[in-house]
């Protein structure tokens, strides 16, 4: 039975790898995608010195999203940039599946604590 359980466990170690691995790569791959429009739908602009003019800052994801449709590199940019974020989110959460399946009671609410509070940190952020 015990060799079963470290099987599994290491089953859920390579998929945790997997997952962190693949996030990153797909997500440096969007913000280059990202980079590579916003260069070539702005790289020929020259910058005007005489006025500061505010980039704008993240927006929301609806914003995003049509961003992307519209092919806005910053946009493109923005979603990599928060895939990257969210791929070690993902990682506590197969963690948490993975305690849960070892029926490790103790790391499963720690998982979710912190979860709970990555969850509550960025609700309470203020934005601009």
């Amino acid at each position: 039975m015990a060799a079963k359980t470290r099987f599994k466990d290491a089953d859920m170690q390579a998929v945790i790898g997997w997952v962190l691995r693949i996030g990153v790569i797909v997500s440096v791959s969007i913000v280059l995608i990202g980079g590579i429009v916003y260069l070539y739908r702005h790289g020929g602009e020259a910058p005007d010195h005489k006025h500061f003019i505010t980039q704008p800052g993240f927006v929301q994801l609806g914003g995003i999203i049509q961003g992307i449709i519209d092919l806005h590199g910053r946009s493109i940019i923005q979603a990599g940039i928060i895939l990257l974020i969210a791929t070690p989110i993902l990682r506590i959460i197969f963690s948490a599946i993975s305690f849960a399946l070892e029926r490790d009671r103790l790391y499963v609410v720690i998982s979710l604590l912190v979860l709970l509070i990555i969850f509550l940190s960025s609700m309470s952020g203020h934005i601009g």
